[in-house]
């Protein structure tokens, strides 16, 4: 694939952004240079090779997904600058 000025310009304008002439040359190349590298990774082989995430093997560490009470709303709400009624008080934000 190949860009050419009148590209250029049209993505500029769609991205909101001012372009001058000689930035627009300039772009041109730059555009096609990444472009071509793209088409090149379209050419590595990469069968067999997993999908990754990261490139450091990890696993998330999972608890059990199991339905409890809540824990213990006391001791949470211990921590709390302020609470009444089993809830935490905030300061309102909105008069």
């Amino acid at each position: 694939m190949s860009v050419d000025i009148d590209t250029v310009r049209r993505v500029a304008r769609l991205a909101r952004i001012r372009v001058s002439e000689e930035d627009a040359a300039r772009l041109t190349g730059d555009m096609n240079a990444i472009l071509g590298f793209v088409e090149e990774l379209g050419e590595v082989d990469v069968d067999g090779v997993e999908p990754m995430t990261s490139v450091v093997e990890a696993r998330l560490r999972r608890r059990d997904d199991r339905v409890t009470e809540g824990g213990e709303p006391q001791r949470i709400l211990a921590n709390a600058p302020e609470a009444a009624d089993g809830f935490f008080l905030v300061p309102r934000v909105v008069e």
